[in-house]
């Protein structure tokens, strides 16, 4: 059971980050892309595309944890 506590942590962490991360690529992908070279621009987008998998798949392994450790799951 403890490490499972560890994961959820960690799963925590996980969707604090790619949240993060998805909110900075949105702005640099669309308010800020006149200000951004191309490339940096193509960057932002796929960052856009990786960081939302990141949150889908963190928030994922959040319920199963929770689940695991046989906490309400929402």
């Amino acid at each position: 059971m403890e490490h499972f506590e560890k994961w959820l942590v960690i799963s925590n962490a996980g969707v604090l980050v790619s949240f993060m991360g998805l909110l900075i690529t949105v702005v640099l992908a669309y308010p800020l892309a006149e200000a951004l070279a191309l490339p940096a621009q193509i960057a932002a987008h796929m960052g856009t595309l990786f960081f939302a998998v990141g949150v889908k798949i963190a928030y994922v392994a959040r319920l199963a944890f929770l689940s695991k450790l046989g906490r309400p799951v929402h």
